[in-house]
């Protein structure tokens, strides 16, 4: 089986709490010996998770962001649903998806896979040829949310969202200019709420694959957010809306 690494606590952390038998090893800094180290040390030896000291020049060479805070772990991948069908069958009766079209920034893409975490997505989903995939930067950004939520990579987005509809699912767009406002739209039922990258927005198929187009209103000086803080607004619209449901 094939083996990726990981990288910080947060996301080094969460997979040996949700999966800690698929931990092959733990590289940690030699010249750490605080407490948070101490106790992500303690929980890896409790799971029987093999354990090396080496220095920091070390981990530096298999990471290349140097962001590492002294700890890296071998892991195995987790298995995960490989279909937005497999995804909507395990679903239930209200699931909410969330469409990337064009996000290529891994540290947008993993605060996205955190905020689709806290928010309870069913599945983040995005096209494989103008995508970013589960780098080891995502992961950390993530901050294990990279194990929870599936990511998967659509060979077609605009098919993806016909096939969507087709089950029931109401897809709603973020745009800019779109005569509707977020807070308008029902986002209660089965939902795929779908954004664009930064500047250049949806794709014209894609935007003509959405059932509806949607707009943060914006009160300030500046017309636009970044992505992943405009995806955690869309989502947690949702959430609001899916508590407040009678």
């Amino acid at each position: 089986m094939s083996l990726r690494l990981l990288y910080g606590f947060h996301a080094v952390g969460a997979r040996l709490r949700v999966a800690p038998q698929s931990v092959r090893e733990l590289l940690v800094d030699s010249a750490r010996h605080d407490a948070r180290m101490r106790q992500l040390v303690q929980r890896a030896q409790d799971a029987g998770v093999q354990l090396q000291a080496v220095d920091s020049a070390r981990l530096d060479a298999l990471v290349a962001d140097r962001r590492h805070q002294g700890v890296v772990a071998r892991v195995e991948a987790l298995a995960q649903p490989t279909t937005l069908d497999a995804v909507l069958d395990a679903a239930g009766e209200h699931p909410l998806l969330l469409g990337l079209d064009g996000v290529t920034d891994p540290h947008n893409l993993g605060a996205m896979l955190r905020s689709a975490d806290a928010a309870g997505v069913h599945a983040v989903f995005a096209p494989k040829d103008r995508a970013v995939g589960l780098t080891p930067t995502v992961a950390k950004v993530a901050s294990g949310a990279a194990d929870t939520v599936p990511y998967l990579m659509v060979t077609n987005m605009a098919r993806a969202l016909a096939g969507l509809r087709e089950r029931g699912v109401w897809v709603v767009g973020a745009a800019g200019e779109a005569g509707d406002s977020l807070y308008g739209a029902d986002l209660r039922g089965p939902t795929a709420l779908v954004l664009g990258a930064e500047g250049s927005g949806l794709r014209r198929l894609v935007r003509e694959g959405c059932d509806q187009l949607v707009h943060i209103p914006m009160l300030g000086s500046v017309d636009s957010l970044n992505v992943s803080v405009a995806a955690g607004v869309c989502l947690f619209e949702a959430v609001r809306q899916r508590l407040a449901r009678p």
